[in-house]
C-alpha cells in the first residue's frame, strides 16, 4: 500500500509541471476519467476515489486512481484592423488568422481513498485542475522601414500560460444514508505572459530580429476548502458542494502586461487572479444497469480577482451523464454545457473606451476561455477483481467569438502619426478613421485514462 502510494505521488510530480487548457472557463469540466466519460458529473454520482475534489463526501471505499488526460486545445486568432495607408487611402491588415502552438498538454490525476470504518474515511487527491494558454510567437512580425508594424495576424506573439495544480485531503463522515465531508486544499499556480511590445528590428542583412517583454513565470500557493454533501434513498442520490475561492498573486505578470498596452490609464492592474469559488448541487438515479446523473453549478468569475478586472461573468454549468454498467465493464457518454464568460467590453473609440477595447484585446489573444459545448464518452474495464481501467474522450465543437478592438487600433495609429509629423488634427482625423476587431476560433479534444486499483 505505501509503495503504491508512493508511486502515484511521484507521478502526479512529475506531470504537474505540464500545463492544461481547461473548458469551463479555465476550469476542466470534470476531474478523473469516470467523470469525464460523463461530461463531468459527479456532485451527485459516486466516482470513487477520484470524487476527492469534485464532491470528498463520496470517499467511502479503500482504493488508489491514477492517470492523466492528453489535452488538445485548437485555437486561432485574427486581429483585423483598417487604417489609412499614408497616401490618402486604407488600408487592411490582420486577415489572416494564426494558429496557437500551445496545443497539447498533459494533466495529471492521483487519488487515493482510505475507509478506516463505517463512519469514517479519508483520502489524498493530486488533481491539475485549471489552466489556460496560448503561443502566438510564430506569427511573422510587419517591419517597415527597420520599425516593429505589428505582426501578420495582430496577435502581438502573445505568449500565455496559466497552470494550477490542487493537492486535497478529504475527511468524510458516513451515518446511515447520509455523508459529509470537508476537504483542505492546497493550489499551486504558475503564470507567464509575454508578448512583442514593438521591439522588433530589422539588421543590416534584412533579418528580423523580435524581442519578447515578460518577467518569466511567476509562482504561488494559496489555500481553500471544499464541503460536500450526500444522501441517498431508493436509487436516489442528492449531492452539493461549496469550494471555496482561493487568491494567488502572479508578481509582474498582469501588472506589467496591461500597464505596456495603457489599460487603467497607464496604471494598469493588479496581479491578483483568484480561482472563483464554486457552489453546485447534482443527483443520480440508478434503475436496474442505468445511471443518469445531472449537475448544475456556478463558477462565481464575476466576483473573482483579477477575472473581475478583465470583466467576466458568473457561469452556469449544466451537465448531464449516463452510464451503463455491465459484467466487469461499463459505458459512459454526456453532455456539458457552460455560456462564454467572456463578454464583449464597449469600445466605441481611443477617447471614450480605450480600457474596453484593450480588455477585449487581451481576452481574445491570451486568455480566449469560449468553448461552451462538450460531448462526452467513455467507458471502464475491469482487469480482475482489483484492478480497472477507465477512458474518455471529450469534444469541444468550434465556437468563433468577436470583439471590437477599434480603440487599440485609434491609439496606435495616432501615436504613429504623431510619431510620423502629423498635426494633432490630422492624427485625430487617421485614428478616427480606424477600426479593428479580433476574432478567436477554439475547439478542444481531451482523452483521458486512468488505472483504479482497490485494497
Amino acid at each position: 500500500m505505501k509503495k503504491t502510494i508512493k508511486l502515484a505521488v511521484v507521478a502526479a510530480l512529475a506531470l504537474g509541471a505540464t500545463s492544461a487548457f481547461a473548458t469551463n472557463g479555465d476550469t476542466l469540466i470534470g476531474l478523473g476519467a469516470k467523470s469525464r466519460g460523463m461530461a463531468g458529473t459527479g456532485i451527485g454520482i459516486n466516482h470513487g476515489a477520484e470524487s476527492a475534489l469534485s464532491n470528498p463526501a463520496f470517499i467511502n471505499e479503500s482504493e488508489v486512481s491514477f492517470g492523466g488526460s492528453v489535452f488538445m486545445p485548437n485555437v486561432s486568432m485574427k486581429n483585423e484592423a483598417t487604417t489609412p495607408d499614408g497616401q490618402g487611402g486604407m488600408q487592411t491588415t490582420g486577415t489572416k488568422y494564426a494558429d496557437s502552438a500551445a496545443d497539447l498538454s498533459v494533466i495529471p490525476e492521483v487519488a487515493i481513498a482510505i475507509k478506516v470504518n463505517d463512519n469514517f474515511s479519508w483520502g489524498v487527491g493530486m488533481y491539475g485542475v485549471a489552466g489556460m494558454g496560448v503561443d502566438y510567437r510564430d506569427d511573422n512580425a510587419v517591419i517597415a522601414n527597420g520599425q516593429y508594424r505589428g505582426t501578420e495576424s495582430g496577435t502581438n506573439q502573445m505568449l500565455t500560460n496559466l497552470q494550477l495544480m490542487r493537492f486535497a485531503l478529504p475527511l468524510a463522515y458516513h451515518v446511515n444514508n447520509f455523508s459529509f465531508a470537508v476537504s483542505p486544499i492546497l493550489q499551486y499556480g504558475s503564470l507567464d505572459i509575454a508578448y512583442n511590445a514593438g521591439q522588433s528590428y530589422q539588421d543590416a542583412q534584412g533579418t528580423s530580429h523580435n524581442t519578447m517583454t515578460g518577467r518569466g513565470v511567476s509562482q504561488d500557493f494559496g489555500f481553500g476548502y471544499n464541503i460536500g454533501l450526500t444522501y441517498e434513498i431508493a436509487g436516489v442520490t442528492l449531492g452539493a458542494i461549496y469550494t471555496s475561492s482561493i487568491d494567488m498573486k502572479y508578481d509582474h505578470q498582469i501588472s506589467e502586461a496591461t500597464k505596456q498596452f495603457g489599460l487603467n490609464q497607464g496604471q494598469g492592474l493588479g496581479d491578483n487572479l483568484e480561482q472563483p469559488a464554486e457552489i453546485g448541487v447534482g443527483a443520480s438515479y440508478k434503475i436496474g444497469a442505468s445511471t443518469i446523473a445531472l449537475d448544475y453549478k456556478q463558477i462565481q468569475w464575476g466576483s473573482a480577482k483579477g477575472y473581475k478586472d478583465f470583466k467576466w461573468e458568473d457561469q452556469s454549468v449544466i451537465a448531464v451523464g449516463y452510464q451503463y454498467d455491465g459484467k466487469g465493464w461499463a459505458l459512459r457518454a454526456g453532455y456539458n454545457y457552460a455560456s462564454n464568460p467572456i463578454q464583449e467590453q464597449k469600445a466605441a473609440s481611443m477617447a471614450t473606451d480605450y480600457d474596453g477595447a484593450v480588455i477585449n484585446y487581451f481576452n481574445a489573444a491570451g486568455f480566449p476561455a469560449t468553448t461552451e459545448s462538450h460531448i462526452a464518452l467513455g467507458g471502464s474495464y475491469q482487469v480482475s477483481e482489483m484492478i480497472g481501467v477507465d477512458v474518455a474522450y471529450t469534444y469541444a465543437p468550434e465556437v468563433t467569438e468577436s470583439y471590437d478592438t477599434s480603440a487599440l487600433t485609434q491609439a496606435q495609429v495616432y501615436g504613429g502619426a504623431l510619431a510620423g509629423g502629423a498635426t494633432q488634427q490630422q492624427a485625430g482625423q487617421a485614428a478616427a478613421a480606424s477600426s479593428s476587431e479580433a476574432t478567436v476560433k477554439h475547439s478542444q479534444q481531451v482523452v483521458s485514462i486512468a488505472m483504479t486499483m482497490k485494497f
